[in-house]
């Protein structure tokens, strides 16, 4: 079975409210057809394993998905999977050129969860099975967490449990960044620190506003310290990843007549590694209090020549000139990082394909991947 077989496999059954038709799919093909000692936690996370030596390498992904769209589900609620040939798009210098009649053809998979991320699960799984066992010099594992799509809660477990692998190349979307087509290597990426700035104060007749406490003018107050705070900022590489804070929603008061007594304002900061925006100021006003609800962690990798080698790699697996660059948002990497694993970032969607009615990924890009996962397993 190659990659886009079994991509198609993987993205056929539904995995948005429910994870466990799709690991125990995952779990079953690497029973069937690799030598892995395969486990499942108590999560729901798959685990396999290869290999032998002092330094582990995880080529690690989700299989749970968001929603799908209506036009991605059939009439028996199935995930509706489709294989499309077009004219391939404008190219930039440097960039895959498929071969013979594939030449001006462009092969991709479209339905729910093939961009992020069961195509880079099942060329993660095929590397696993056709990795050379006699040019391994690591113990490679791969995993499937659950709940990614939740705030990477499968991965944090696994962490909690005491997985710390040495190095992982997570497979989220790292093609496009640096030039139309190209996949690159993502060295890092931000955090996202979701919190909740209540304010709190006292209800009284609005005719007599003097006789309470406006909540809402104390949230006003909180949302002028937000706003007025710098965002936070950190280099990688010799790569700027800057963050952001921004308020993104308002809710309070109770009637048109009444003072309000209550205000919550919901921030959002895109976090960097080593640095956070001091939200907690807000705290300084007189009844308002700050709360965090999410916090997942950003991803930095501080082994240069593991990202080096994942660099040379992902060279010589394409046409194009991939680069390191920085992803704009969180991934399990985050969390893995946060265990003292050294990641990068290696997957075929591109950007704005996710999370779409019209979400695909390019099967070439997929077997690109394979090879680049397989070869970071083989050149370790």
């Amino acid at each position: 079975m190659n990659v886009a077989d079994l991509t198609r496999e993987l993205v056929s059954i539904p995995s948005h409210e429910d994870e466990t038709a799709a690991g125990d799919f995952v779990e079953e093909w690497l029973r069937d057809h690799t030598e892995a000692a395969v486990e499942r936690d108590e999560h729901g996370n798959v685990f396999a394993r290869v290999g032998e030596g002092e330094t582990t390498l995880a080529l690690a992904g989700h299989h749970d998905v968001v929603p799908p769209d209506d036009s991605q589900v059939d009439g028996r609620g199935e995930y509706v999977v489709e294989r499309r040939e077009g004219r391939a798009p404008e190219r930039s210098e440097g960039a895959d050129s498929a071969n013979g009649s594939e030449a001006t053809r462009e092969r991709r998979l479209y339905g729910r969860g093939t961009a992020d991320m069961k195509g880079c699960v099942a060329a993660a799984m095929c590397a696993l099975r056709d990795v050379d066992p006699a040019v391994l010099n690591c113990e490679l594992v791969f995993v499937s967490f659950v709940a990614e799509e939740s705030g990477c809660l499968g991965s944090a477990a696994a962490v909690e449990d005491g997985f710390a692998p040495d190095y992982a190349v997570v497979g989220e979307g790292s093609t496009g960044y640096s030039a139309e087509g190209v996949t690159d290597v993502a060295v890092a990426h931000k955090g996202r620190r979701g919190s909740t700035v209540t304010a709190r104060g006292t209800a009284a007749h609005a005719s007599e506003p003097e006789s309470g406490e406006n909540a809402i003018y104390r949230a006003s107050d909180a949302v002028g310290v937000v706003r007025d705070l710098d965002f936070p900022s950190t280099d990688v590489m010799g790569h700027e990843v800057a963050g952001s804070v921004a308020v993104t929603e308002i809710e309070g008061g109770s009637a048109w007549n009444v003072i309000p007594e209550r205000c919550e304002v919901t921030v959002d900061e895109r976090t960097v590694p080593g640095e956070r925006a001091p939200i907690e100021r807000v705290e300084e006003i007189p009844g308002v209090e700050w709360t965090v609800d999410q916090d997942l962690p950003p991803m930095a990798c501080e082994d240069a020549a593991f990202a080096d080698l994942v660099l040379d790699v992902a060279s010589e697996s394409q046409d194009g000139a991939p680069e390191h660059v920085v992803k704009p948002h969180a991934t399990d990497a985050g969390n893995l990082a946060r265990a003292g694993t050294q990641c990068v970032v290696v997957g075929a969607a591109e950007p704005g394909e996710a999370h779409t009615a019209e979400e695909s990924v390019s099967v070439d890009v997929l077997e690109r991947c394979y090879r680049i996962y397989r070869g970071v397993a083989e050149g370790l």
